[in-house]
């Protein structure tokens, strides 16, 4: 899939194929169930995001919201971005540790997981790296690798 011009999640979800739809669903609710209170589920890059609103946190380099996690249904696979992983070494060094446990293969790029079926995640690491940062928790950080 093309960057959706989806302007709602659900419109998101709903343009989606259906071998799309399912895994991108299910990471969704995966991601609701575990992401701390204060971060905002919106359309943002063409993708789901969830990110701090500009009004709790207005001092990003792009004048963006800043962004915690991404979910995108892709035209050869879907991304799951997990920044908090991108900017910390250890955790994603961990992550990885995770993958090699579970006998599943890590694909990723610099900030994002490619999958094509949610059984290619350990979803128990994915729900720990999610619940991980509380939305003051990750300003802190970005603001240290921002220095």
């Amino acid at each position: 899939m093309a960057k959706s011009m989806a302007q709602t999640v659900e419109e998101y979800i709903e343009d989606l194929p259906e071998y799309r739809r399912e895994p991108i669903e299910e990471i969704r609710e995966l991601i609701l169930d575990n992401i701390p209170e204060g971060y905002e589920e919106t359309i943002s890059w063409g993708m789901i995001s969830y990110e701090i609103p500009l009004e709790k946190y207005p001092d990003t380099y792009n004048n963006q919201p800043l962004n915690y996690i991404g979910l995108a249904a892709q035209e050869n696979h879907n991304s799951l971005y997990l920044m908090s992983v991108y900017q910390d070494e250890e955790l994603q060094d961990w992550l990885e540790e995770e993958f090699e446990k579970a006998g599943k293969k890590m694909d990723m790029g610099r900030s994002c997981i490619r999958f094509n079926m949610v059984t290619d995640l350990p979803l128990e690491a994915i729900s720990t790296i999610i619940g991980k940062h509380t939305p003051d928790e990750f300003i802190e950080a970005y603001e240290e690798i921002r220095k």
